[in-house]
């Protein structure tokens, strides 16, 4: 029994450390770089802790007959572990014909995998104790309090380098700050983020939850004003796909929110009529300097290739790779983990989807998006009861949109934030703690 609560205990502070760390998780491996270096290896220490948790999931499911069978009784489970065969079995494959080196082969398959991983482990942790389901709201709102004070700090009152003092670079890590088409005017934030569009990412998922308190009725004031606050910082990080994820997530919470058919009616017409003004907006003002830049990411007259193109054309080339190869490369011959594949070129879709194409082919694909599927349905029966099922159900369809248009779910802290909370919200459901004979699961 004091072995058994002691790795409850040490599962769950792994988990929690996590969660509240990893929103900090540039600045902190940056700037501890800069005092004792080793820069690659700090990055990991979320992914240590990971291993951590694993291993203790590992261990109760040997010693749990009962865990054991409806773990792997699950459909979402036997997903997930095929899924990971084939991306392992493809990246072997890739290795033995010289199309993949070892560098690029490891970290294709720790940020293709490690968030499935971390979402089973943190799914039996929180079957196990009730701890992360009764701290999870401080564990994940206290840090984003301090992500949009300073994202906000960052857009009006701090000079562009600040963070440069603290190691940033954008030669050798990561730009103390992004711009627009680099017109030094239009600034995008980052926060203590990897960047503008990692940090748009993340802002769904905790406009989501805010959103959610908010209709739900949980210090409506309090959150009104973070929620603001975090709206202002979603606005400077100038993130297009983040915009429309974020309106996509909100505009789900508020529809589950309605009790009436009439209700629902008015507001779907609502939100037809604020999108046809907005559309209407946007042609009349298309060739104004300041939405040229901060909408539509383009400036007549310049000579530098928009972020539209640059997107676009990526993304096309992806197609093309998909279609020539429909079984796919393996993992590292695309996405981030590309760019260390020496003696490659790399492949950069700025579409996940695609991305995963590339690396598992369409059967990879098909897998993934099951996946995200099964879990959105477990959300959705979660959503009624639980504050943070609807909120996750709702910035997982956002945030599926934001994966269209970038490598979302490759940056570590969207990845371990949003897996690690669904594994806390699904853990403690019925239907998850109950295997199919009835018997409920420790």
């Amino acid at each position: 029994m004091i072995r058994r609560l002691t790795t409850e205990k040490v599962a769950n502070l792994a988990v929690a450390a996590v969660l509240a760390l990893v929103p900090f998780h540039a600045f902190l491996t940056i700037f501890g770089a800069k005092l004792a270096g080793h820069y690659t290896l700090l990055r990991l220490w979320d992914d240590v802790l990971l291993l951590l948790v694993f291993g203790i999931a590992v261990y109760w499911l040997a010693r749990d007959k009962a865990l054991r069978g409806w773990f792997f009784g699950s459909l979402l489970v036997r997903l997930i572990a095929i899924y990971c065969f084939l991306t392992l079995l493809l990246g072997v494959i890739a290795l033995l014909r010289g199309e993949v080196v070892w560098k690029a082969l490891s970290y294709g398959v720790l940020v293709n995998l490690r968030f499935l991983v971390w979402f089973l482990a943190v799914l039996l942790t929180a079957g196990r104790s009730n701890w992360l389901r009764t701290h999870w709201q401080k564990l994940v709102m206290i840090p984003a309090a301090l992500v949009v004070v300073f994202a906000t700090l960052q857009y009006t009152v701090l000079p562009h380098n600040f963070l440069s003092h603290f190691g940033y670079n954008a030669d050798t890590n990561v730009a103390p700050i992004e711009t627009i088409n680099h017109n030094s005017r239009y600034i995008r934030v980052q926060s203590f983020l990897r960047g503008a569009n990692p940090l748009g990412a993340y802002l769904v998922v905790i406009l989501s939850v805010l959103t959610v308190f908010f209709v739900r009725g949980k210090r409506r004031i309090l959150v009104a004003v973070f929620g603001l606050a975090a709206l202002f910082a979603l606005f400077a990080t100038g993130s297009r796909s983040a915009w429309i994820g974020t309106a996509i997530s909100l505009a789900i919470v508020l529809w589950f929110s309605l009790k009436t058919q009439r209700s629902k009616i008015v507001a779907a017409g609502s939100v037809l009529a604020l999108l046809l003004v907005a559309a209407g907006l946007l042609f009349v003002f298309r060739n104004n300097t300041a939405v040229q830049n901060s909408l539509l990411h383009t400036q007549n007259g310049s000579k530098i290739v928009s972020s539209n193109d640059a997107h676009a054309d990526a993304t096309e080339s992806g197609v093309k790779d998909v279609l020539k190869q429909p079984l796919g490369d393996g993992p590292g011959t695309a996405g981030p983990a590309s760019v260390y594949n020496s003696g490659h070129n790399g492949r950069i879709a700025e579409d996940y989807y695609v991305q995963i194409a590339q690396e598992v082919g369409w059967l990879g694909l098909v897998l993934f998006v099951s996946i995200v599927v099964l879990v959105a349905m477990e959300l959705l029966g979660a959503a009624g009861g639980s504050r943070l099922g609807l909120a996750l159900l709702a910035s997982l369809i956002g945030v599926s949109f934001v994966n269209v248009l970038s490598h979302a779910w490759t940056d570590d802290t969207l990845a371990y934030l949003w897996w690690g909370l669904a594994g806390i919200a699904l853990g403690g459901t019925p239907s998850q703690r109950t295997n199919n004979r009835g018997v409920k699961t420790p």
